[in-house]
């Protein structure tokens, strides 16, 4: 019988996921114990309830809110339920070899990376730092400029305010992007969305993470040559050849041990993604990198890019401007939307911060912007990486995770049901952002977090919640605000993006 995404036979060396007591290996199964594990020090009738759901794959989102709810309800017990989810998702694994298998702890331990060389390319580039930038459509927006358009997104809710301040402090400090005093390694380097192309501008010395294909080595070697940086790559002592990268999936506990070798504070991003099942995989074994240096050196520092689709604590000011959208729609809206009720139930234009989800009193809400289409294991491995943050800037390390907005990537783009979605979201509020404009900012806020000492990435900032650290810097694309929960008016929007894709409707 043909294998089912939930349920995958261990066939491929690396990491893998762990035959549970019944010698299954259900990705949903091993879903539902992680987060009923860091739901049990904060609130244990959920864990039970995420433990007993028998619908995962549409009824997830509930227990996700109840995840935020839960830590939002109880700050003292966030990092003793991200380390419980830790812990599980690395027990829900195990690290497979030709000799058998062992635990991801146990493969870190053993690691060997005794034949593993590096390469180093040169930039042949401009060596001052190139200026901060940002391409917006057909422009490309500095100084004064910039900082316009920073306060246009701000005012319109498309970023919050502390993400517009740390921007703002950016265009205000140009030394900043003089970074050959760092080095920054880059888990999955090639990512669309990720920095590496700015970082080459700015002096960087980069450890660059990528597959061993030739295409993408190609790739990174170009942009490495026409910057000023310097670019740094792994190549595995088996590979037999001149192509330098690694496969993380098969590769994580010897590139630990790669890196353990260099000298200096090592600030490690975990950029890379695949899909489904595989994401989740991938995200525990950079976590493995990270968790493994982390543990070897006090200083090092981690990034990731979260996603706005997700379930975040959120400043109550975004809460009251989405409940006051939805409460001032247009009267023929709310008319339609009525009798579609009618006929479909509740299930279309739901309001975005329900009485379920949203605290009746206090500083903050709970902003749920999950996308069913996205799926279980996407949110898994995406909190998965939150889990990581607190965990370890609870530590002491420096931790930069900003939200990043909706943004159109080929992995986005391939997904009809969400290119049609993002293809409409502005009918709603919601601004999508092309790769090349989300870089540029995106490389910014991580070079604000790397250089200044108040920003909530440091762990000697003051955070009035844990899961506050967050939410101040986040560019969500106007998610958040928006006057409808996400995915109950995404089937609408990509009604409307269906229609402007084949020239049916007008865009904006």
């Amino acid at each position: 019988m043909a294998a089912t995404p939930a349920e995958l036979p261990p066939t491929e060396p690396g990491i893998g996921f762990a035959p549970d007591a019944s010698g299954s290996r259900s990705t949903q199964a091993a879903g539902r114990r992680i987060l009923a594990a860091a739901l049990e020090p904060l609130h244990a009738d959920h864990a039970a309830q995420a433990l007993a759901e028998r619908d995962w794959r549409q009824g997830y989102p509930r227990h996700w809110r109840h995840l935020v709810e839960d830590s939002l309800a109880a700050p003292g017990a966030v990092v003793a339920g991200a380390q419980a989810g830790l812990q599980a998702a690395w027990q829900s694994m195990e690290w497979r070899t030709a000799a058998g298998t062992c635990s991801l702890a146990a493969a870190l331990d053993g690691a060997d990376a005794s034949g593993w060389r590096t390469v180093t390319l040169q930039g042949e580039g401009d060596p001052a730092p190139q200026p901060w930038s940002v391409p917006l459509g057909d422009r490309l927006l500095q100084g004064d400029a910039l900082l316009r358009q920073i306060d246009d997104w701000c005012q319109r809710g498309i970023i919050e305010p502390g993400a517009a301040e740390a921007l703002a402090r950016c265009v205000a400090h140009p030394e900043w992007f003089d970074l050959r005093d760092r080095t920054l390694v880059l888990l999955g380097a090639a990512s669309e969305a990720g920095p590496l192309a700015w970082l080459l501008r700015w002096r960087a010395n980069l450890v660059a993470v990528d597959r061993d294909r030739p295409a993408v080595w190609q790739r990174l070697a170009a942009l490495a040559r026409t910057g000023n940086g310097v670019l740094h790559a792994p190549l595995r002592g088996d590979a037999g050849g001149s192509v330098p990268g690694v496969d993380l999936l098969r590769d994580a506990p010897a590139l630990a041990a790669w890196l353990a070798t260099w000298r200096g504070t090592l600030d490690i991003a975990a950029l890379a993604y695949l899909d489904g099942e595989r994401h989740v995989r991938l995200v525990l074994a950079m976590d493995m990198v990270q968790a493994a240096l982390c543990a070897a050196r006090p200083d090092t520092g981690l990034a990731f890019l979260a996603t706005p689709t997700d379930v975040f604590v959120v400043p109550r000011a975004v809460q009251d401007a989405a409940q006051s959208r939805y409460a001032q729609r247009p009267l023929a809206s709310r008319i339609a939307q009525g009798a579609l009720a009618l006929v479909a139930g509740r299930r279309f234009f739901q309001p975005p911060y329900s009485s379920a989800n949203a605290p009746p009193e206090g500083a903050y809400g709970v902003a749920d912007s999950l996308v069913l289409q996205q799926g279980p294991n996407y949110a898994l491995a995406k909190r998965l990486q939150q889990w990581r943050a607190i965990v370890a800037r609870a530590a002491g390390h420096r931790v930069s995770l900003n939200v990043a907005p909706s943004t159109t990537t080929a992995s986005v783009l391939g997904n009809p049901a969400l290119a049609a979605g993002f293809a409409g979201a502005d009918l709603f509020g919601v601004e999508v952002f092309a790769p090349a404009t989300t870089n540029a900012l995106m490389a910014a806020l991580w070079v604000h977090d790397l250089r200044h000492s108040g920003a909530p990435a440091h762990p000697a900032t003051r955070l009035a919640h844990p899961l506050a650290h967050f939410m101040e810097q986040a560019c969500h694309g106007g998610l958040w605000r928006c006057p409808y929960l996400p995915r109950s008016a995404l089937p609408f929007a990509a009604a409307a993006g269906w229609l402007r894709q084949r020239g049916l409707a007008p865009r904006r």
